[in-house]
């Protein structure tokens, strides 16, 4: 017997550990440099952001041991390829702002997508998206 699969809205919300003093860093470049607001902050060690289809929560912690874990990257979907080069240049201009690295340049992949990857002030890799078969 097949049990029905229940209908889900997507992959929404990432959890991601920032090391120390990293933290502030990645909650000021995440609100000033990616527009989102914190939708909840329980605590000095906790935050979780929105940009309003999604949630972001970063957890401080001690130490982040990148051997636990299999996050490669972030990825933040956007509506067209010409909004994947927008961020891109707003993304080259906040590097000395907020301690952000450009990794690739917006590129137009085999499957029709378009996105370019940076890292974060915590080293974390983000990608900016355009995936045209994505429904909204």
């Amino acid at each position: 017997m097949t049990a029905e699969i229940p209908r889900m809205l997507g992959l929404r919300h990432v959890a991601v550990s920032v090391a120390g003093p990293l933290f502030e860093r990645g909650v000021q470049f995440y609100r000033e440099g990616m527009g989102m607001a914190v939708d909840w902050q329980p605590d000095a060690d906790n935050v979780y952001l929105s940009s309003g289809s999604d949630n972001l929560a970063l957890h401080r912690v001690a130490a982040v041991d990148h051997s636990t874990s299999a996050l490669d990257h972030l990825g933040f979907v956007v509506a067209a390829a010409d909004d994947v080069r927008a961020w891109h240049a707003r993304i080259d201009a906040l590097i000395g702002e907020h301690d952000v690295a450009v990794l690739m340049a917006p590129k137009l992949h085999r499957d029709g997508s378009t996105s370019f990857y940076f890292r974060d002030p915590a080293g974390t890799k983000v990608q900016v998206i355009h995936i045209p078969t994505l429904r909204p």
